[in-house]
């Protein structure tokens, strides 16, 4: 599973399907790992998981797309 490095890399992301929820309806895992000092932290946890649906899943790859795409034409400030 490729982790996606974000901050100055004390915070990690892995996206995944969690194959032992797949009883439920949001089964795609959104997992935050932090490496760094305490009151430094966004989370209260070393992990953190956030479990989201497939629209939500999609609504946040058309959001993400969104912003590069205005990122791309220029207009940073504009999003």
């Amino acid at each position: 599973m490729t982790k996606i490095t974000l901050l100055d890399g004390s915070l990690k992301l892995s996206i995944f399907c969690d194959e032992l929820d797949r009883a439920y309806e949001d089964d795609i895992c959104l997992r935050f790992e932090e490496d760094c000092l305490e009151e430094e932290k966004l989370f209260k946890a070393d992990e953190t998981n956030i479990y989201i649906t497939p629209e939500q899943a999609a609504l946040m790859v058309l959001e993400l797309n969104r912003a590069m795409s205005a990122y791309r034409g220029g207009e940073h400030g504009q999003l």
